[in-house]
């Protein structure tokens, strides 16, 4: 298995932060929360909409088959992580942040490259743990020509070997300049993604793979910010997709809203939403803790997502950020205090 390799921080971190977004869909919108109108180094946490509205899951049908072989639970999220600590292997990590938190991640986050095999076992996983596989792609053509059949057919009969729910997270951040399967580094040509990604499931379910759930993830924003590259331009339909994701730091003090709200007024009304990479710089004092704070709030406030994965790694080759959350005791406390909420106690 390889490290993530390039996360596109540094394409990011370029990247101007969008406006905060200010109204949600009628179909999106829930419950007030109880810190409407507070503020955080960070800014203004967004007031919550109107309690009178719909779940945004009021016409989704039934919320059982929401999410695929992972399923979406109604109220509830799931916390997970890409774990690697300085010094320790993966298990002894486990151990570590399970002796901190009180519990384990419930999900386990893992990449491979295109020709790595996938896994059959992941050596330490908690017993509980959702694997998520990202499984990082090649150039469009390698797929489309069918001369990688007999490798998708292989990967897909070693994920159904994992014989448990897994999430599979093929070609992440597609609308960025940064990896060889984005549309800008193949001709500017999203429709060419869509197609391998509806070519990959088709295979996997020949395969009788049916323990994976699909999340498409984009970036939250895209580079370069042009009509072609929108996020919605790479969408593989609702047939293809069981989960929708979002990668998202906080770099120059973006709020969660203005990271992650744009793809929740979107997909909410009818796909389950997760955090698929977060993570927060510290920018002094105790802003890295209040902005897990304001995150743990803002996924309270927000019951179309199902599910958070925080990059809890402080080994990242060629990026300076310990995006671990335990840089000081007050981001450990703010993180715990988020691990152990009624909200992400899936």
């Amino acid at each position: 298995m390889t490290r993530r390799g390039l996360l596109g921080l540094g394409a990011l971190g370029a990247a101007s932060a969008a406006g905060v977004v200010g109204m949600w869909k009628a179909a999106a919108r829930q419950t007030p929360n109880t810190i409407s109108g507070t503020t955080s180094a960070t800014g203004p946490v967004e007031p919550a909409p109107p309690s009178a509205t719909p779940s945004p899951f009021a016409a989704a049908g039934d919320l059982a088959k929401l999410g695929g072989a992972v399923p979406f639970t109604a109220g509830k999220a799931l916390l997970g992580s890409y774990l690697g600590l300085k010094g320790m292997s993966y298990p002894e990590a486990v151990k570590y942040r399970r002796k901190q938190l009180g519990r384990d991640h419930r999900i386990v986050h893992v990449f491979y490259a295109w020709p790595d095999r996938l896994p059959t076992s992941i050596e330490g996983m908690p017993k509980k743990a959702v694997p998520m596989v990202s499984w990082r792609g090649p150039k469009y053509d390698k797929i489309l020509s069918g001369d990688s059949d007999d490798l998708i057919a292989a990967a897909a009969r070693r994920i159904k070997e994992l014989d448990r729910p897994t999430m599979l997270r093929w070609g992440w951040e597609m609308n960025g300049r940064w990896y060889e399967w984005g549309g800008f580094q193949n001709k500017r040509n999203p429709e060419g993604y869509v197609k391998c990604f509806r070519y990959l499931r088709e295979i996997f379910d020949d395969q009788g793979a049916d323990n994976v759930s699909w999340v498409w993830s984009p970036n939250w924003n895209s580079s370069p910010d042009e009509d072609w590259n929108r996020m919605e331009a790479y969408y593989p339909g609702d047939k293809y997709v069981d989960w929708v994701g979002v990668s998202g730091y906080n770099l120059h003090q973006e709020s969660p809203a203005t990271l992650f709200d744009p793809i929740y007024q979107r997909y909410a009304s009818h796909k389950p939403l997760m955090i698929t990479e977060v993570g927060s710089k510290d920018h002094g004092g105790t802003t890295k803790a209040d902005w897990i704070t304001d995150f743990s709030a803002y996924v309270a406030q927000r019951p179309a997502i199902g599910a958070a994965v925080w990059f809890d790694t402080d080994t990242h080759p060629n990026y300076p950020e310990a995006w671990r959350f335990d840089t000081d005791p007050q981001s450990t406390a703010a993180y715990r205090a988020m691990a152990t909420s009624a909200r992400f106690s899936a």
